[in-house]
This record gives structure tokens, C-alpha cells and sequence, in this order.
């Protein structure tokens, strides 16, 4: 993150970097002359408000995955290093130097979250400014050696998106995007491999019509850019579409993340408009080395600790601008390869900015966002337009922290409009030579919700009697709350979600919000809580459940589920608080309200609307887990899921998989005896069995090749962790389902 900050503070201190120009690192030559010094004529006004007596600290900045102190969930985290501290003894006035009295920092100490990758930044130690507990927390760091409060830091609206304990799953999609775009940067250098690539997967998929795959005047591509590679999945068609080609080209590119199920919120662009660059007369090769240009840039901006990385993205963002059908497509382009760090100006985003965010801003003083434009047709304008989000994701009057969560709101905002799905990226250049009707195929023309029943999820893998799964159904509907409970492998995760989709009648993930329980969660971190401010105070904050009642209470003509995984994980009764009571079937109504524990001045009492449906999964064979509160009880249906072996699984395994059924029989042979021993066992018992999941797979052409990868990397250790105490059983359990099967 950066941020321009007031130089006129009164107190303010100074983190530098030591590279400018392109040149090697300055820190020793800096520490010996006693000196700190910009190459650039750039910062002058702030060089020239440095004053004699104010702390100074040099860093270098970058991003990172690896050997970080928290789990960054594979996202990148940004770092400061800090290698030296001083203090300015002399502002030389000629706009670029200054004297210091320096100490080196050894061994260099690093700083998390609140960072700079600028070469000056000022920062006010300002009492008054909103981010002054920030400013104070990164003074005492880097001059008084005090350590970093990191889980303070990572559960701060702005970054507990990326690496909160309690990650928003409606986010997720992040680290696919990321993890693509990494491998496919690999293929700058190689695009006749990438093109042969994808003509190959294009084959097995259907959403990639042949239009797709040439120039416009029906020859084979030449070359391609990596954002047009992006748009092949990121285009205005069906999700499963989406998925099956991202699938393919994850796969293709070595990806190991899978592609996600939902594209909720995620920014697309229109079919005709999917190419950042023309086709037919208007191909030039140069043009697609811009974009390369700009994709390596962005790369290379989040590794550099100085300007130079930004300056030149811009002049290669500016470049790629001219040309022709490229546009905000560009912005949007960035925002798939790095989600976190870049915003898209899509007409949903923009309309949003404008309008609620521009409102919000307003409402505190502060310029509007975009004084009255309606886009950022140059780097500098869209770099500022960054700093300034990111200046406000910061403060906790913000309605969204972060360019994904801008991304989700401002779509689900949009779609409560009722604007039709193709005004998404309505762009102002004319069409120029492009056929707008060549690559919509017909199949892919209705972006509408799919439709979900009881049937959906038989097919779909489910290997309960439909009478079974109706039962189920009819509990959830009358009881509002259901605990899905059994041996790990069962499929409770997988069922709670198809359940959640036949009870709102479609697949709608915007409907259908997944939290997990652990022991830290708190009942301020589900329903309601004080949390640090940006401006150092504590204020309350809506927690994720409270999130879910509000959008129940708004639109009481559709169905909500909350997904609760892993419900005993935690202490449901220290973190429901009085909404145990609340979740009541027969206390569904305004009548029954009560106030919450942490109550917003003027608050009128809370209700949970009949409206939202809770469902929660239970491990019964964690032996970490306490007894379920027996209030929890009364207000849940509880409904066992056993290992479901058979002849449902069989056929399904033959029809889906390809596997022959007289391996499968034998398979289930193994299973099935395995169970009867698990369950005999008095250390262990019925709840500690392998479940069918284990069993089950995705596609496989070898049934025995694939139950043996399966034993010995699931259910082999698994054995182990059971019979830790008896390690001879679990090694004769695990050789009695490999015998004769080993390859």
C-alpha cells in the first residue's frame, strides 16, 4: 500500500529506500558518507521538507509468498525490510540530499501490511489522523525495536480479506487467478507453445468456438496476449464453461490451485470485446509485445523497492491505452492477474466508486474519487486512483476493504439494479471491423441461474435414496437449522452445499455464504464485536453472521443459507451469544427480539428472519472436539451420514469414471472390511470409519493405479494417525488393501 501523506504535519518521521536511478543498492555508500540522497527531481517538495531532528529509516520493499510469520493463504504480502535508522542532522536544500547520523539495523528486521514500495514516505505521527495507531505501531518497530503486532494487522478490514482467520470463501477465486497468471508469464518467450496448447484443449471444451482461435480473417493465430488468454474464460458465458476452460488451462500451465466453482463478482468482458488488441488489418505483432509489456510490468512493480518499477508500468499501461479495443478491457486485464493489487474500472466498479463510494467520501470532507469522471484514461490517473482506494479501505467507515470486495459489492449492486449482464463493459471505441455475433455460441448466450433440485444432486454424485435426501430436505425446511454429522470421507462439506442450492430451487452463490468454526472464533468475530479503527479507537463491527441476517432482512421473498463448517470446532454457545436462542424455528419473528450483547446506539432489538437457514457439519472422529452444547441440540436437526458404499456408488464410478465394475466390487470389498475392523476397535469405534469420498473419484482411467495412489496418500496415513499406538496394524490394514492391486 502507499499513501501521500500531508507534509505540512508537525511531527512526522521518514522511511526511505536506497535504489534510484536503475542503480545497485546505495545503503553502504549512504551509511559511510553519512548521507541519504533522491535521484530523481520527483520528490523535491518533500526532500525539502525533511527537518533537522526527525527520524529516518531505510528499507527495501517488496512482496513475497515465502517464510512469512502468519499463513498468507498463498497470497502475496508486502514487506519493508528495515536495514538502517538515523536520525537527519542536515537538509542540504538542494532538493535531493540530506545529512544523517545513521545506525545500521543488524540483523534487518521486517514490516508487514503497512507499507510503501515509494522511495520517500512521509509519515505524520499525528494523533488526529485516521491512521495514527498504524503510524505510532510502524514508529515503535522501526526505532524502538518493539516486535510487530501482525494478528492485529491481518485482522484489520484491509488485510483480513487475504489473511483473516475467517476468510470471505466469496474472495477465494483470488489465489487461482494469481497462481494462472504466474505460470503464464513463463510463456512470454514461448507463445507458439501456448497457442499449441490451447488449440489442443479447445478441442475437449465447449465454449471455445473457432472464431475464437483466428485472426479474424480465418487463419490460425500467430500470436496472442496474455490478457486475451485471461479472457478465454473470463468472457460473458455460462459458469460451467468458464470453469471447464479454466480448468484446461490451468491444467495446461501446471496450476495446482483448482479453478473455482462460482465467478461471482468477478469482472468480464463483453464477447466482441474479449481480444486487447484487433484482429484482422489490424494485427501487429508489436502490439501484442505491449501487453506482454504491461503484464511482465505489473510483475515487476510488485518485486521493486523503488519508483522505477511503477514508472515503468505506467509508460507501458500508457502504451498499450492507444491502442485500438484495448480501453478499460486493460484494467480489468490487471485485476485478474493480481486481484489484490490492482482495481478494476469495469461500469459496475465505476458506477460504484462514483456513486457509493463517492457519497461516502463526501460524507467526511474528502474529494471525490474521480471528480466527475466516469474512468481513468492514463497511468497516472488510474495509479492515483489506487492510492486514494487504498487510502480509504483503511478507514472503517468504508463499505468495502479491498479491490475484490469492491469487485463482488459493486456486481451485486448492479445485478439488484436489474442491468442486463452485457452492459458490464459497454465501451466507448466503436467496433471497428468485428463481427459482435461471431464468438456468442448459442449455448452460452444465458447467463441466467441454473436451476437446482433433488435430482441435481443425485447426479451430481450423491449416493443416498431420494427418499432420504427428501426427508432431509423437509427437516432443514421446518427446523431452519441442520447439522450434517459423521466419519471423515462421508461427504458432509459436499452435501451441505447442493442442500443449500435445492432449498433456494437454483445455484446461486450469492445467496449461500461457508464460514468455519476453530477454536479462536469469538462471538465478536461472528456476530458483533469492538475491533481497532483505522483511527485508533475501537468501534463496533458487524461480524459475518450479523452480515448474513441483514441481507435475510432485505429481501424476505428469497431463501439465505449460512454454511457453518466444522460447528463443534469451536464453542457454539460462547459463539452464538444470544443468538442461540434466536436461531429458534418458533422465535423467527420480531416479537421474540432481544439485544445483542454489543448494542449500536438507537439500535432497535435483533431477530433472525424465518428466512435464513443455517447448516453446519460435524467430524464425529475428531478426538479434539468437546460434546455439543445440549442447547445447540435442541434448536438443530441432527442427521447421520455413513459410509455409502454400494450399488449406487458402483454404477456411478462405471458410468462417470470409466472403472470396471469388477474392480470396483473389489474395491468396496476392501473398504467394507476395513470398516468392520475400525468399528470393532474399542479404541476407536463406528465414527472413526472411511468414508466413501476416499473412494470416490473425479476421472481415472485406471481403477487399481488410482486406488493405490489413494491408499497410500489418504487413507494410509490416515490408518497411521488411528493406530499411532500400534503401528504393526495400521501397516497390515494398509497392505491388506493393496494386496494384490500393487503395480
Amino acid at each position: 500500500m502507499s499513501t501521500e501523506n500531508d507534509v505540512s504535519a508537525k511531527e512526522s518521521f521518514w522511511v526511505v529506500g536506497t535504489k534510484f536511478g536503475g542503480k545497485d543498492d546505495q545503503l553502504e555508500r549512504f551509511l559511510q558518507e553519512g548521507i541519504w540522497e533522491c535521484g530523481t527531481d520527483k520528490h523535491a517538495n518533500k526532500v525539502r521538507s525533511i527537518q533537522v531532528g526527525e527520524r529516518i529509516a531505510a528499507k527495501s520493499g517488496y512482496n513475497t509468498k515465502k517464510d512469512l510469520p502468519f499463513d498468507n493463504r498463498g497470497q502475496d504480502a508486502s514487506v519493508m525490510e528495515f536495514k538502517a535508522i538515523g536520525t537527519v542532522t542536515q537538509n542540504l536544500g538542494n532538493s535531493r540530499r540530506i545529512r544523517v547520523d545513521w545506525q545500521r539495523v543488524s540483523p534487518s528486521r521486517k514490516w508487514y501490511f503497512f507499507t510503501c514500495m515509494q522511495t520517500i514516505w512521509r509519515i505524520p505521527r499525528d494523533p488526529e489522523w485516521r491512521h495514527a495507531w498504524l503510524a505510532d505501531a510502524l514508529y515503535r518497530f522501526a526505532f524502538n525495536g518493539e516486535e510487530q503486532d501482525i494478528d492485529r494487522f491481518r485482522h484489520e478490514p484491509y488485510w483480513r480479506g487475504r489473511f483473516g482467520d475467517s476468510v470471505d470463501p466469496r474472495v477465494a477465486w483470488t489465489a487461482f487467478y494469481e497462481e494462472l497468471a504466474d505460470k503464464l508469464l513463463t510463456y512470454r518467450n514461448r507463445r507458439g507453445e501456448l497457442l499449441a496448447g490451447i488449440y489442443e484443449f479447445s478441442l475437449k471444451v465447449a465454449g471455445l468456438s473457432k472464431s475464437l482461435l483466428e485472426d479474424g480473417e480465418g487463419n490460425p493465430l500467430r500470436d496472442i496476449c496474455p490478457f486475451t488468454v485471461m479472457s478465454l474464460f473470463n468472457r460473458q458465458i455460462a459458469d460451467e464453461n468458464r470453469k471447464a476452460i479454466a480448468t484446461e488451462l490451468a491444467h495446461f500451465l501446471g496450476v495446482s490451485i483448482p479453478a473455482p466453482d462460482s465467478f461471482v463478482g468477478i469482472p468480464f468482458v463483453a464477447n466482441p470485446r474479449q481480444w486487447f488488441r484487433w484482429k484482422g488489418k489490424k494485427y501487429q505483432s508489436d502490439n501484442i509485445e505491449l501487453l506482454w509489456d504491461v503484464y511482465a510490468q505489473a510483475f515487476n512493480m510488485e518485486s521493486a523497492d523503488n519508483t522505477d518499477a511503477r514508472e515503468s508500468l505506467s509508460k507501458a499501461f500508457d502504451a498499450a491505452m492507444q491502442l485500438e479495443g484495448v480501453g478499460k478491457n486493460l484494467t480489468i486485464g490487471l485485476h485478474w492477474i493480481r486481484p489484490w493489487r490492482f482495481v478494476a474500472l469495469s461500469t459496475p466498479c465505476v458506477d460504484y466508486i462514483i456513486g457509493t463510494l463517492g457519497e461516502q467520501v463526501g460524507k467526511r470532507g474528502a474529494k471525490s474519487i474521480f471528480v466527475g469522471k466516469k474512468s481513468a484514461k492514463n497511468a497516472d490517473e488510474y495509479f492515483a486512483l489506487i492510492d486514494t482506494l487504498n487510502e480509504h479501505f483503511q478507514d472503517k467507515n468504508c463499505p468495502v476493504f479491498s479491490f475484490p470486495e469492491l469487485s463482488l459489492v459493486a456486481w451485486e449492486e448492479w445485478s439488484r439494479k436489474g442491468m442486463p449482464s452485457d452492459a458490464q463493459e459497454e465501451e466507448e471505441e466503436p467496433d471497428l471491423d468485428v463481427d459482435e455475433t461471431q464468438d456468442k455460441p448459442q449455448a452460452d448466450a444465458d447467463t441466467s441461474l441454473a436451476k437446482f433440485t433433488l435430482d441435481d444432486i443425485l447426479s451430481d454424485g450423491c449416493f443416498l435414496p431420494r427418499e432420504k435426501l427428501e426427508s432431509i430436505l423437509k427437516r432443514l425446511q421446518s427446523k431452519k437449522n441442520l447439522i450434517l454429522q459423521g466419519p471423515p470421507g462421508t461427504g458432509k462439506t459436499w452435501l451441505a452445499k447442493r442442500l443449500a442450492y435445492a432449498l433456494l430451487g437454483e445455484r446461486n452463490d450469492k445467496k449461500v455464504r461457508a464460514v468455519q468454526f476453530h477454536p479462536n472464533l469469538s462471538y465478536e468475530d461472528f456476530v458483533r464485536g469492538y475491533r481497532p479503527s483505522a483511527d485508533g479507537k475501537l468501534a463496533l463491527v458487524d461480524g459475518f453472521f450479523m452480515g448474513m441476517i441483514a441481507f435475510a432482512k432485505e429481501d424476505p421473498d428469497n431463501s439465505y443459507v449460512v454454511i457453518i463448517e466444522e460447528i463443534n470446532r469451536g464453542n457454539p454457545a460462547q459463539v452464538f451469544g444470544e443468538m442461540l436462542t434466536l436461531l429458534e424455528a418458533s422465535k423467527r419473528r420480531p416479537e421474540y427480539a432481544l439485544e445483542l450483547s454489543y448494542k449500536c446506539v438507537d439500535e432497535a432489538p435483533t431477530f433472525i428472519p424465518p428466512n435464513l437457514y443455517v447448516i453446519g457439519t460435524m467430524n464425529i472422529a475428531d478426538r479434539s472436539l468437546a460434546l455439543v452444547d445440549l442447547a445447540l441440540r435442541r434448536r438443530f436437526a441432527f442427521v447421520d451420514l455413513e459410509p455409502t458404499l454400494g450399488l449406487a456408488w458402483r454404477s456411478w464410478c462405471e458410468k462417470e469414471c470409466g472403472m470396471a465394475m469388477e474392480v470396483l466390487q473389489e474395491i468396496e470389498k476392501r473398504i467394507h472390511a476395513l470398516n468392520d475392523d475400525i468399528r470393532n476397535d474399542r479404541e476407536l469405534g463406528a465414527q472413526y470409519r472411511v468414508g466413501h469420498s476416499y473412494v470416490t473419484p473425479s476421472k481415472h482411467s485406471d481403477a487399481r493405479e488410482w486406488f493405490c495412489e489413494v491408499v497410500e496418500t489418504e487413507i494410509g496415513p490416515l490408518l497411521d494417525e488411528y493406530w499411532f499406538s500400534s503401528p504393526d496394524k495400521a501397516k497390515k490394514a494398509k497392505e491388506r488393501l493393496l494386496e494384490g492391486l500393487s503395480l
